[in-house]
């Protein structure tokens, strides 16, 4: 797999240093995908589908990486992304089961939030 030194797999929270790392691409809007399952997320990079395959490569499984954004500034997140429609799981790219968005916000807050 091609190596993109900007998109980071989190695991623990976020040291100061990753976020910015994270930022590079975007300078104040981080793209993420998030895996529910493992609660973990790649984040940084252009394309929220650039995270996902870091994630698919790591082991993760598709029905459990959603996309989503998060903006340190003001601790502000985004659930959609063109990854999160599938015609069986979500039909929109908006997360529209709320189990799920909040999922997703319980990682990103644990991983991500307060840094």
């Amino acid at each position: 797999m091609e190596e993109n030194p900007r998109i980071l797999i989190i695991r623990t929270r976020a040291t100061p240093e990753q976020m910015k790392q994270m930022l590079e691409e975007l300078k104040f809007y981080i793209k993420l995908a998030v895996d529910i399952e493992r609660r973990i997320l790649a984040g940084g990079g252009e394309m929220h589908a650039d995270c996902e395959k870091v994630l698919l490569y790591e082991g993760s499984s598709q029905r459990n990486i959603w996309g989503a954004g998060f903006m340190p500034s003001n601790q502000n997140m985004t659930f959609d992304s063109l990854i999160n429609i599938r015609s069986r799981q979500n039909r929109s790219m908006e997360i529209l089961d709320d189990t799920i968005r909040e999922q997703v916000a319980q990682v990103i807050q644990e991983l991500l939030g307060g840094v």
